[in-house]
């Protein structure tokens, strides 16, 4: 099944696929709400906008996210307070406040219908052991969200022991808004490319060369946002970032849904949100997270939130499911600004952390503030270059952990998988003549065979058998059961191998 906010609206219209050099004041390199949020404003401004999309528009994270517009984001503000002081958490929820209130003003300037709902939020448990967890979160909120409410009181089918409310939050259709702004782009002369791959950016005495397709593309000023940066170097995110994989359900009921958006603040997490789809309300649950490129069963994704919703409306039935990828910084804080001080007027949006919708609209004013030279108070926040993700060292060392383990251990490590042991339409690494092969069986028993080691930095690929795909454990890059590169940061297919074998 593919995701409601895909299915919702018919390809969204773009300018094609480039076939000729161009130039451009902006060349932005994805075609996400970030690239397209960002795009929507330099076009605003009299920017000549030139946006690259190697698939089609909001086809990736953006199509896949639950879409909470909140500045909630888990117990940040405690987290951030106690790691860099009030004032670096005052501005992070302001900064996201705004991106609130600035895509409730587009939406309405621009007269998008896209299903928008302003809704609460709420962060909840139903364990007492986490209750201090909540209270040390309220305490600093009073100095940072004075309207923030301790409650236990809910709408949810189940009785919660503590949860905090923030207010005049929102939902809406992700597809619907940014179908939305991109009328806007092409009405104002730009441009969106789509099915136009990026794969280099070369600085350039007066600005950059941005290479796509067969063809290049000439501009003052570069914009990474792209989800996680495909260029490995000078700016080395690959190594201040993995990826992690969730998944959701879209559940019909005639029971009565809640009307806010939750998440719960205790493993195993769980996060619900109404939303329309053909016209009625169902519910979305989302979890079941892991690090991406962890092995997985069905049962421990889909199945653990069919199990859920099950528990919750004996009468549930499943209409729509799929997964989606985050990018996480080591610091719990997106990277947004300077790409890096050796490249100067390139800039760079990552790292959401799961919380793209307001964090797309901050880093966007950011970037347009860089470039018109306005300046932003929210920029050292979020600052790109900073130095203090290494200091999260537990994040750091597992980090190095599973790369290395994926990069250098896997390698040498016997499979202990044979090919009699794959079972149809599912996947898994063998060993033949002490080289690694990936392996999928379709459902008719024919084998497809690709070379199992990531196109991005080498790292060896795990078959994910929820969503049928080899995910790698290293960046979180994705490739379909055939060798398909999906997400990146590779932007190359897998070596495909073509073995007969023995009848």
């Amino acid at each position: 099944m593919n995701s409601i906010w895909l299915e919702s609206v018919e390809k969204i219209k773009s300018s094609g696929k480039i076939e000729e050099d161009t130039s451009a004041d902006v060349c932005i390199i994805g075609a996400g709400m970030c690239g397209i949020t960002t795009a929507y404003y330099l076009t605003k401004k009299g920017y000549n906008v030139v946006v690259v999309e190697k698939n089609e528009i909001a086809n990736g994270v953006t199509g896949h996210t639950t879409a909470k517009i909140t500045s909630q984001h888990g117990l940040i503000y405690h987290y951030l307070s106690e790691k860099y002081g009030i004032n670096v958490a005052r501005k992070y929820f302001e900064a996201n406040e705004e991106g609130i209130k600035n895509i409730k003003e587009i939406i309405k300037e621009n007269g998008i219908s896209c299903d928008f709902e302003e809704t609460n939020s709420y962060i909840y448990t139903t364990n007492e052991s986490e209750i201090e967890k909540i209270n040390e979160e309220m305490e600093y909120l009073k100095h940072v969200n004075k309207d923030a409410e301790k409650t236990n009181e809910t709408d949810l089918p189940f009785k919660v022991v503590s949860a905090i409310k923030f207010k005049n939050q929102g939902q809406f259709n992700p597809l619907k808004y940014v179908q939305g702004l991109v009328n806007y782009i092409l009405e104002h002369k730009g441009r969106i490319y789509t099915n136009t791959l990026c794969t280099d950016v070369k600085k350039e005495e007066d600005g950059y060369l941005v290479v796509v397709n067969e063809n290049k593309i000439y501009a003052k000023y570069v914009v990474l946002c792209s989800q996680y940066p495909f260029l490995k170097v000078p700016g080395f995110y690959f190594a201040k970032m993995y990826q992690e994989s969730s998944y959701v359900l879209g559940i019909k009921t005639y029971e009565k849904l809640p009307k806010d958006m939750y998440i719960n603040l205790d493993a195993p997490v769980y996060s619900f949100r109404r939303a329309k789809y053909n016209g009625e309300d169902i519910l979305l649950i989302g979890g079941a997270g892991h690090k991406t490129g962890q092995k997985v069963t069905y049962e421990e994704t889909y199945g653990m939130l069919e199990k859920k919703a099950k528990e919750l409306y004996p009468d549930a039935r499943v209409v729509a499911k799929w997964s989606t990828r985050d990018a996480v910084t080591l610091d719990k804080i997106a990277y947004i600004g300077d790409y890096s001080s050796l490249m100067p007027n390139m800039y760079v949006a990552t790292g959401f952390n799961k919380w793209g919708m307001t964090t797309s609209n901050v880093a966007a004013n950011i970037i347009l503030d860089k470039i018109t030279n306005n300046g932003s108070i929210y920029e050292e926040v979020f600052k790109a270059t900073r130095f203090k993700p290494i200091e999260n060292k537990d994040e750091m060392k597992n980090m190095l952990v599973d790369s290395t383990k994926s990069l250098l251990t896997n390698r040498i490590k016997e499979s202990a998988l044979d090919i009699d042991d794959i079972k149809e339409n599912s996947g898994g690494v063998i060993e033949r003549d002490g080289e690694k092969i990936g392996v999928y069986k379709n459902e008719d028993g024919k084998y497809f065979y690709v070379k199992p080691v990531c196109t991005h930095l080498g790292c060896i690929l795990e078959w994910n058998d929820a969503d049928k795909t080899w995910d790698c454990p290293c960046h979180g890059s994705r490739f379909d059961k055939y060798g398909k590169n999906l997400l990146g940061p590779a932007i190359e297919d897998l070596e495909k191998y073509e073995i007969k074998e023995d009848n």
